[in-house]
């Protein structure tokens, strides 16, 4: 299995089945001027006046007997991401990875749920991934995420993305990754083929043993279910490389 940074156009096979913000410094609520505090500042300037963390903090209210409510906003975005936090659906999965409350997890995934549904109903301007260059403008914001995520972009025969999820968290050392929780997603939306990618937070952009055995298994995976898996990036805030799929 070659590993290369070079874009090459994907290549969807022909199966039968197809069916076509970095500061560690903690701020208090109540130290902060009347004007500056989260909840008073929407009031007074509406959304655009707030940043990432001041929202996640609105919405959250109030935080727990260890962390403040703006540290602990702050470290939600910081330790995953902000486009993985507007993905994730899963409350349990993201209580335990950031260790907040579930109910607290629960309130993202459900406002962010909400977000999707209004947008859905939206006629958005469609994505295409159709290279590894796509694919890594696409998720290169994961190259500064601190713990290590593995990522799915599920691709209709046009090369149109339908659906992306976050599989896992935590390296494939230490978590195994099962075929069904990579492709089932593609199932539920009917996608033809999926890129996985996951990021390194030690900068290494070279793939390590179980990088390429894990590659190996969810390709042969993917062939017996007639979805094609196009590739399998490593994600680094220096740039990219592409272990391969079926390309």
């Amino acid at each position: 299995m070659s590993v290369t940074n070079v874009s090459a156009p994907y290549s969807v096979a022909d199966n039968d089945i197809i069916v076509g913000e970095n500061e560690r410094y903690v701020l208090r609520v109540r130290d902060l001027a009347q004007d500056d505090k989260p909840r008073e500042k929407l009031y007074a300037q509406g959304p655009g006046g707030l940043s990432q963390s001041e929202l996640m903090a609105v919405l959250l209210g109030v935080g727990t007997r260890r962390e403040e409510v703006l540290g602990m906003s702050q470290r939600i975005i910081r330790e995953y991401g902000e486009k993985a936090i507007i993905s994730e659906k899963n409350p349990r999965r993201l209580a335990e990875s950031l260790d907040i409350p579930l109910v607290k997890a629960a309130q993202i995934v459900a406002c962010f749920e909400l977000g999707r549904r209004a947008f859905a109903r939206r006629s958005g301007k469609p994505v295409f991934v159709r290279t590894a260059k796509q694919a890594y403008e696409h998720l290169k914001p994961m190259g500064n995420l601190q713990k290590e995520q593995l990522r799915g972009l599920y691709l209709n025969s046009r090369y149109q993305l339908v659906c992306e999820e976050i599989i896992s968290i935590g390296s494939l050392t230490a978590n195994i990754i099962h075929p069904r929780e990579v492709f089932q997603p593609a199932i539920e939306h009917g996608a033809v083929a999926v890129i996985i990618a996951h990021n390194h937070p030690s900068e290494s952009l070279e793939p390590t043993d179980a990088d390429i055995e894990a590659t190996e298994q969810l390709s042969a995976a993917g062939q017996v279910l007639g979805i094609d898996l196009l590739d399998h990036l490593i994600v680094t805030n220096k740039g990219y490389v592409s272990i391969g799929g079926t390309i």
